[in-house]
């Protein structure tokens, strides 16, 4: 057996500073040589085994097993789950249901504050959560210019607005990540989100017809802002208590536009507010059966992610349960067993590979039944769209496999663990810098996904340092980390290109860094008052 040490040149900085060499090397490629993503990753995956197998004394075998874990992990269940989400979603598209849906929205209101509410935040949350990566961004900004918004505003607001809804993008992806690089129930870290990000969530809202109109649109507007707030939030923050992350934002995104659909058959502004003075353009009228049939896809989905978040469903695949041998895992040689951490503790690390019970296959099951019920006049290619998805997300795909291979070995060499302890120096500014963490590692990555598998581990670490619940640094990671969603690299520059103004993205960073900071700041002194009190 190899044991783990964490402090191999007898000083804890030099061995903390020793095992970021890769960190630092991954965003150096990205931010100064403006390396791709996947070269970056590969670099720094090469790195990080030098690091291991010369500066820890990680043993070849134990940096196989522990790179394989973090390959396998990213295909199961990690591509599983998106690759699904994106196929249904590219299905609804090339139907035409997305054509009537967006129509349907768009007819609710003319008032642009509403409409901002309604597409950015509401629509742009049921998006998330279906598929995530940049397509609620793409999408809402684009349905918001062709409201008559202009384009630097409308992509400024869907960037803030995707605040609500980054920490849970593609059924939940970031936490369900988060939780298993760090070894943290999911559920737990659900209910730790729901502390740290709430609060948040609930002023995003606000913040929107602020930015939009000012303290007057918001007293002109407050029945329909205090349902959204009230609906979403409660929604949201429900699901992630008691059924985790996966239709947070579905079903969060889904209850508010109903929820403003039935307020404006009652009630509208006094005011119709219109910003940029363009007309609206006239919606295009459906039947309530066509809107029904458009919707569809998105009602199968949830019932299906419902049923597969249910305990009694859970239970079935349980150690003890009637499908437990429907469950299996998988030992991963070179480390169960071979490897003893810090701590005196014997590993045993294996990988689940669960093909009934797992998350994407609920989604599977929902892509199969929308296509079969929808009319075949209109029924696209399926593998068709399953080959457009495929060839739309591998370079995403390979990078989370790259940097998950490379978080598990610098998890498993103790390198992680070096860094959580001298950060632990800081002692109880530790929660303070927690979301900074975050923020650095979404901002760099464009990703909420890499910047938990990047971070996660190193923030439990911290957070055993210094006797903090690790639930809490990592929800506070992931929060950080949403922040910087409204202003990464990848995210302006999806916005750019949806609104046509690709070429200018610094005008649309302008227009929203001080909200990504702002929030930052609230994440931050938010994070480090739970620490005090609790």
């Amino acid at each position: 057996m190899w044991e783990q040490t964490t402090d191999p040149f007898g000083s804890l900085w030099l061995s903390a500073l020793t095992a970021a060499i890769p960190i630092v090397v991954f965003l150096v490629c990205l931010v100064l040589l403006k390396l791709t993503g996947i070269l970056a990753a590969v670099i720094a995956l090469v790195a990080q085994i030098i690091v291991s197998m010369w500066g820890f004394g990680m043993p070849a075998s134990a940096v196989a097993g522990s790179g394989l874990l973090g390959i396998l992990t990213a295909l199961w269940p990690i591509a599983y789950i998106v690759v699904m989400a994106l196929w249904l979603y590219r299905l609804a598209v090339a139907s035409g249901h997305f054509d009537v849906i967006r129509a349907s929205i768009g007819g609710i209101s003319r008032d642009q504050r509403i409409q901002v509410l309604l597409i950015a935040f509401a629509f742009g949350a049921f998006l998330e959560g279906a598929a995530g990566f940049g397509v609620p961004i793409a999408i809402c900004a684009a349905l918001l210019v062709q409201l008559g918004f202009r384009p630097v505003r409308a992509a400024m607001i869907c960037l803030v607005a995707n605040a609500g809804a980054g920490a849970y993008g593609a059924i939940g992806i970031p936490v369900l990540v988060g939780a298993q690089v760090t070894g943290i129930d999911v559920a737990l870290l659900s209910k730790a989100m729901v502390v740290v990000l709430q609060p948040l969530t609930v002023l995003i809202p606000f913040l929107l017809v602020v930015i939009l109109d000012g303290w007057r649109g918001l007293r002109e507007t407050w029945p329909a802002t205090l349902v959204v707030t009230v609906v979403f939030s409660g929604i949201q923050g429900g699901v992630l208590w008691f059924l985790g992350p996966e239709l947070a934002d579905l079903g969060a995104g889904l209850g508010t536009m109903v929820a403003l659909f039935l307020l404006g058959r009652i009630w509208q502004p006094k005011n119709q507010f219109r910003a940029d003075g363009d007309a609206v353009p006239e919606a295009q009228s459906h039947s309530l059966g066509e809107i029904a049939r458009a919707w569809s896809p998105f009602y199968i989905l949830t019932a299906f992610i419902l049923l597969w978040s249910l305990p009694f469903f859970k239970n079935l695949f349980a150690a003890e349960g009637p499908l437990a041998g429907a469950a299996f895992a998988v030992p991963i040689a070179g480390l169960t067993d071979e490897v003893v951490t810090a701590s005196g503790t014997v590993v045993t690390a294996t990988w689940a590979f669960t093909p009934i019970n797992a998350t994407g296959t609920a989604i599977l099951l929902a892509v199969i039944v929308s296509y079969l019920t929808t009319p075949r006049a209109s029924r696209p290619s399926l593998l068709g769209e399953l080959g457009g998805t495929l060839r739309t997300l591998w370079q995403a795909l390979v990078l989370i496999a790259l940097i998950l291979a490379l978080a598990n070995i610098a998890n498993y060499s103790g390198g992680s663990t070096s860094m959580g302890q001298a950060l632990a120096a800081m002692g109880v500014l530790v929660p303070l810098v927690a979301p900074v963490i975050g923020w650095v590692g979404v901002f760099l990555t464009g990703s909420v996904v890499n910047n938990n598998t990047l971070f996660g581990p190193l923030q439990v670490a911290s957070a055993q340092g210094i006797g903090a619940d690790p639930s809490l640094l990592v929800a506070g990671n992931t929060a950080g980390g949403n922040t910087a969603k409204v202003i990464s690299p990848q995210s302006i520059a999806i916005a750019a290109g949806a609104v046509g103004l690709s070429g200018r993205e610094s005008e649309i960073l302008r227009a929203s860094i001080l909200y990504s900071l702002g929030m930052l700041v609230f994440i931050c002194l938010w994070c480090f008052t739970l620490f005090l009190v609790f």
